[in-house]
């Protein structure tokens, strides 16, 4: 599932699971485009993150996600699914910020390394 705002240059939407990308594109769990801009515009500071997190929960309190994230967590008792984007740190992207969000509420979390069934 790509978590991403903006999909993959240059690729057709038909292309994306063919190509290793995402099978699903659910750009509402990804934070806005005003975000992301603010985010790549300097590295990462302390205080930069701390600010970032508070920014993407106040987006993802918004009705609309908050109904995805429980969709998802409720979805995660019956079938696996990956959340993926591009960021290669999963210690400053939303990624981890949304595995958080889904473990509140309530989702079956595999980690990584972790088959289905030893999870179990």
């Amino acid at each position: 599932m790509g978590t991403v705002r903006r999909p993959p240059r240059g690729v057709p939407k038909k292309d994306f699971s063919a190509r290793d990308f995402f099978d699903v594109w659910v750009p509402e769990l990804a934070p806005s485009s005003e975000v992301v801009s603010w985010a790549l515009s300097e590295p990462w500071t302390p205080s930069r993150w701390r600010r970032y997190v508070r920014r993407y929960h106040h987006e993802m309190r918004q009705p609309p996600a908050r109904r995805l994230v429980t969709l998802l967590a409720a979805l995660s008792h019956e079938t696996n699914f990956s959340i993926g984007c591009y960021c290669e740190d999963a210690t400053h992207c939303h990624r981890s910020l949304l595995r958080a969000l889904l473990a509140a509420a309530d989702a079956d979390i595999i980690d990584p390394g972790t088959t289905a069934a030893s999870a179990r």
